[in-house]
C-alpha cells in the first residue's frame, strides 16, 4: 500500500527534547503540546515520504500499563493508536517494560502485511535493528529520525543508523513548535528566626549570647555545665604533588629559599615517576606547542554532537582522513592560524596532549586496534600524517615543510 506509517517511541522523543530544551532528561520539565506534536509528525511524515499517512503508533510506559492522562489525550486523536508498555521501579529509578518489544512487533507487522510502503522510526535504541531489517526484506522503506543533542553525545545506535534506508534530525527550531520548557518552582524562602534564636545564631564562636530576661532568674539558679572545648579546626584537604611542589621546606635552607621566592617568582618544578626513575620537569611548557589549547578545549557542545554525526555518516576512517578530519577542526576552531606556526619548529613531533586526543579519536574507528598482540605502528603514523598534511595546506609556512606519508 502507497501509505507511510510512524512509529514513535515517546521515552525517547520527549527525554531528547528536555534534554536538549531544558538541559535533563525528565520529561516533567516540559509542557508538550500534543495537538500540535501529532500535527508536526504527520505534516513532516508526508512531506518527506510523499505519501499519506495510515496512522501514527505512539509507544509509551505507564504504572500497570493504565493510560495517563497524556495517554488519554492522545488516543481520542484522530489517526494516532496508543501502545503501552508497563513503567517499573528498579534500583531507585523508572524503567520501561515492554515498549521496544511492542515497537518490534508492530513493525514486523506492518511490513509483513504490506500494510505501507515506508515507515518513519522516531527512536534511538539499538534492540530496533532485527525488526528494521524484518521490514526492510519485506520492501518497507525505513526512515529513521533523530532528536537533536545538544550535550554533545549521539543519542542513536549506530548500527541503527547504518542500517536505515534514509535518516533525518528533529532539530531545536521543529521541535519548540510544540515543546515549550516549565519553569523551574521558587525555592522556599527560609523562615525567619525569632529574636532570641538570632541572636544565639550570630554570636560569636566560644560566647554565649546574653540570656532573655524572662530567664535569667531559671538560668542563675542551674548548675552551670562545665565548658566544652572550642571544638578543632577542621582538617585541611590532603595536598596534591603540584600543591607540594609549590611549597618551600620549613628548615633553615627553605626559610631562605622562601625568603628568595618572595623577591622573585620562579616556576615550580614538579618531579614525574616513570620507567627511567624520577623525572624532573618544570611547571611551564617545555615545547611552545604544549601550550596550545586541545579541541576538546575550543569544541562546544553543539559541535560536539554534530562532530559525532559526521564521524557516523560521512567520515570513513581511513587512517590519513582520520588525521585530516581531526586537524581540520582543529585549526578552524583556534580561529588564529598564526598561532599554529610554533608548530613547524617541532615537526614531526606534535602536542602531547593534542597526540593524545587524536589517538583516542581515530580509536573510535577501529584504528590502533591490536593485531597478532602488537599494537598496529603503521596506523599511528598514517594518522599523524594525515594530521600534518593538512596543517600544511591549511597554517602559514606549512609550505615549506615537507610532510611524508
Amino acid at each position: 500500500m502507497d501509505r507511510c506509517v510512524v512509529l514513535v517511541d515517546a521515552g525517547y522523543l520527549l527525554g531528547a527534547a528536555a534534554s536538549l530544551l531544558a538541559g535533563e532528561p525528565a520529561r516533567s520539565r516540559i509542557a508538550v503540546d500534543h495537538t500540535d506534536l501529532i500535527g508536526s509528525l504527520r505534516e513532516r511524515a508526508e512531506a518527506e515520504t510523499g505519501l499519506p499517512l495510515l496512522r501514527i503508533y505512539w509507544f509509551d510506559a505507564a504504572p500497570d500499563r493504565r493510560p495517563m492522562p497524556e495517554h488519554r489525550r492522545l488516543r481520542v486523536m484522530p489517526r494516532v493508536t496508543v501502545r503501552l508498555g508497563a513503567l517499573t521501579r528498579a534500583e531507585g529509578r523508572w524503567v520501561q517494560k515492554g515498549v521496544d518489544a511492542a515497537m518490534h512487533a508492530e513493525l514486523s507487522e506492518l511490513a509483513r502485511n504490506r500494510a505501507c510502503a515506508d515507515v518513519v522510526l522516531v527512536t534511538g535504541d539499538g534492540d530496533l535493528l532485527p525488526g528494521m531489517t524484518a521490514a526492510k526484506e519485506h520492501g518497507v522503506a525505513v526512515h529513521l529520525w533523530a532528536v537533536q543533542a545538544a550535550d554533545g553525545d549521539f543519542n542513536q545506535s549506530e548500527d541503527l543508523v547504518a542500517e536505515a534506508d534514509e535518516r533525518r534530525v528533529l532539530d531545536r527550531e521543529w521541535i519548540t513548535r510544540w515543546v515549550r520548557v516549565r519553569e523551574a518552582a521558587a525555592a522556599c524562602r527560609p523562615p525567619v528566626p525569632s529574636p532570641e534564636i538570632a541572636e544565639i545564631l550570630s554570636a560569636p564562636p566560644g560566647r554565649q549570647p546574653a540570656a532573655p530576661a524572662a530567664a535569667a532568674e531559671g538560668e542563675a539558679a542551674r548548675p552551670r555545665p562545665a565548658e566544652r572545648p572550642a571544638p578543632a579546626a577542621a582538617h585541611r584537604a590532603v595536598p596534591t604533588p603540584k600543591d607540594l611542589a609549590g611549597l618551600a621546606g620549613r628548615t633553615a635552607a627553605g626559610q631562605q629559599a622562601a625568603a628568595a621566592a618572595d623577591r622573585q617568582p620562579h616556576a615550580a618544578v614538579l618531579r614525574w615517576s616513570s620507567d627511567r626513575g624520577w623525572v624532573e620537569r618544570g611547571g611551564e611548557a617545555s615545547v611552545p606547542g604544549d601550550a596550545l589549547p586541545t579541541l576538546a578545549q575550543v569544541t562546544t557542545a553543539e559541535q560536539r554532537w554534530a562532530d559525532r554525526e559526521e564521524d557516523i555518516t560521512t567520515v570513513g576512517g581511513d587512517p590519513h582522513e582520520v588525521g585530516q578530519v581531526f586537524a581540520r577542526r582543529w585549526t578552524d576552531r583556534l580561529g588564529d592560524l598564526e598561532r599554529l606556526t610554533v608548530l613547524w619548529s617541532d615537526y614531526p613531533r606534535i602536542p602531547h596532549r593534542v597526540d593524545g586526543e587524536l589517538l583516542r579519536y581515530a580509536a573510535r574507528f577501529g584504528l590502533l586496534a591490536h593485531k597478532d598482540d602488537q599494537i598496529d605502528e603503521h596506523d599511528r603514523y598514517a594518522i599523524r600524517a594525515g594530521f600534518w598534511r593538512e596543517l600544511a595546506a591549511r597554517v602559514p609556512g606549512g609550505e615549506m615543510v615537507s610532510v611524508d606519508d
